[in-house]
């Protein structure tokens, strides 16, 4: 029993002598760091002066090129291809027939509706004398009228069918590879070729919505493209009227000048998108911005002493951010140190 209590003694006279020690020593290095009378020496800290500079922000987004007019060939009316008129992958302009769908059926259907139209045309005229002599009745006109108007509207439509068999290209452009033959059948549901509107060509890309209100109709545009060194610019004509939900996105469309044929629909491109161009604007280096619960902080060089001096931002990019509030032109910006400062610590600003 009596071991146990001198065990016991023991090991509380060995930690009250480990927290002796340990106090004096933090004291001992506390009085080190410390001056003569008692305050800690000043840090020594790096400064810079703020400066006013245009600043130019801009964001790279990703974006898809776009033929400006692009549609699949085909047929309005169902028959045998008599003859192909155009050259696969070669230009074609407006109006010009591709491709010539056999007629023969249909002229023959437009013949017989002339000649029904011609009697009834008649039919007509005839009915008309005798109403004027009051030998039929005014209903008896009317139908052989109406009859005659049937006959004439017949022959129109058979010849609206004859005009679809003329398959014409309805703007200019690049027509693709064809996927018929002279002789195949062709029906409204057959894809005879593509045809593409290369020049201008148009870009679409979406903006993050912080940075709608920023961009305006007109604004030029630069971008490349995957394996061509050249930068391309576009100036932006349309966008969208609002803000895509599920994105957070505004979706925008610039037109390109494609007429050295450089670009393909379809290609991706990297956008270069300038926003506001803002002058006289207060930049810093993003390494000095002190993150605190309130928002964020930098410190001043101020007669000796940091100066906490809360600030408000606009937007950043990888080295420097643009401020708002807080900073002025001439305050001389600390640099270095800053995570050992606080507010109205002594700093020693070292010499350039």
């Amino acid at each position: 029993m009596k071991s146990k209590h001198l065990i016991i003694s023991i090991l509380v006279i060995a930690l009250g002598g480990m927290i002796a020690y340990r106090i004096t020593k933090n004291k001992a290095e506390n009085e080190k760091g410390n001056d003569k009378n008692g305050k800690k020496p000043p840090v020594t800290v790096s400064t810079m002066v703020v400066e006013p500079q245009s600043f130019t922000n801009a964001i790279t987004l990703s974006g898809s090129i776009e033929a400006n007019e692009q549609i699949e060939i085909h047929s309005e009316v169902s028959g045998i291809v008599k003859s192909i008129s155009f050259t696969e992958g070669s230009q074609v302009s407006q109006g010009q027939v591709l491709v010539k769908v056999d007629d023969i059926e249909l002229r023959a259907q437009l013949a017989q509706a002339k000649t029904k139209e011609s009697l009834a045309a008649e039919n007509e005229r005839r009915a008309k004398l005798l109403l004027q002599k009051e030998a039929i009745s005014q209903e008896e006109y009317d139908i052989a009228t109406a009859d005659y108007r049937t006959a004439k509207a017949q022959t129109q439509l058979i010849n609206a069918q004859i005009g679809k068999t003329s398959i014409k290209a309805p703007f200019s452009g690049k027509i693709g590879l064809r996927n018929i033959s002279p002789g195949t059948y062709v029906t409204p549901a057959t894809v005879i070729a593509n045809l593409v509107n290369t020049n201008p060509l148009k870009i679409t890309f979406s903006l993050p919505e912080k940075y709608a209100t920023e961009i305006t109709k007109g604004s030029e545009i630069t971008f490349t493209v995957p394996n061509i060194t050249e930068k391309f610019t576009a100036k932006i004509y349309a966008l969208e009227p609002g803000i895509e939900l599920t994105t957070r996105t505004l979706k925008i469309r610039a037109l390109i000048n494609n007429s050295a044929g450089k670009l393909l629909p379809g290609t991706f491109a990297s956008v270069d998108l300038p926003l506001k161009n803002i002058k006289d604007a207060i930049i810093i280096p993003t390494e000095v911005v002190v993150p605190v619960q309130e928002g964020k902080v930098v410190y001043i060089a101020q007669n000796g002493k940091a100066k906490e001096v809360k600030i408000e931002a606009l937007t950043r990019t990888d080295k420097n951010i643009v401020i708002t509030s807080g900073l002025k032109a001439g305050d001389s910006l600390i640099t270095t140190g800053m995570m050992s400062l606080k507010d109205d610590a002594d700093i020693k600003v070292k010499q350039k």
